[in-house]
């Protein structure tokens, strides 16, 4: 928990060892959001709730470090077996959660560039009035999405997973609370560079 935190009790995983596989070359979570690269955009969208924040990262990707360099109350964590997929970040993140004491792990995923501190607040402080409570975000249609916060109760089962499926085995067997985010900021992530020039244009054009 950092000083002066309104609350206490989480904390906050981004996992960011991905490859960006199908960029064609270029990072998805260097791409330029609201002036900055798109990862340190969401570490400090993380910082901004006072909450201690994990962000994983893989050995070959050191621009991906370089951005967040700096950022008071962020710790960095080179995955050793990133290339395994979601799951490697996920083990790392409960286990560093489970060290630092905390009664809940967010999985905010790099590359939702929509997301908003309000959105955050509102997943958290759900979580924190059920704090063994599974929390998932979904769109304003009720499709799935992220974050999600899953309690301490969960940390040990999330430090043995495996592959690229990231929590699914254990969202699968449990009771999942969904918390309704507005618009597609739960579910826009963007994997290809022609999702995000069309994202960026569906952003610039003026409302009706």
């Amino acid at each position: 928990m950092l000083p002066g935190s309104a609350m206490s009790g989480h904390c906050i995983l981004i996992p960011a060892a991905g490859r960006s596989s199908r960029m064609q070359g270029r990072d998805k979570l260097l791409e330029v959001v609201d002036g900055q690269p798109l990862l340190r955009r969401q570490a400090m969208l993380a910082l901004a709730t006072r909450y201690p924040v994990l962000v994983t990262l893989a050995a070959d990707r050191p621009a991906r470090a370089n951005v967040v360099s700096g950022l008071e109350g962020l710790t960095q964590m080179v995955v050793p077996d990133a290339a395994e997929g979601i799951s490697a970040s996920i083990r790392a993140g409960a286990t560093w959660a489970a060290a630092q004491g905390a009664q809940g792990l967010m999985i905010l995923l790099a590359d939702l560039p929509e997301l908003t501190l309000d959105n955050l607040k509102k997943l958290l402080q759900a979580s924190e009035k059920e704090p063994k409570s599974v929390f998932r975000a979904t769109d304003a249609t009720g499709k799935p999405g992220h974050p999600v916060i899953l309690p301490a109760r969960l940390f040990q089962r999330l430090s043995g997973l495996h592959g690229d499926e990231g929590a699914k085995p254990v969202l699968a067997s449990e009771k999942v609370t969904r918390i309704a985010l507005p618009g597609r900021r739960a579910t826009t992530d963007l994997d290809t560079p022609e999702d995000w020039a069309a994202w960026r244009e569906r952003r610039e054009k003026p409302s009706p």
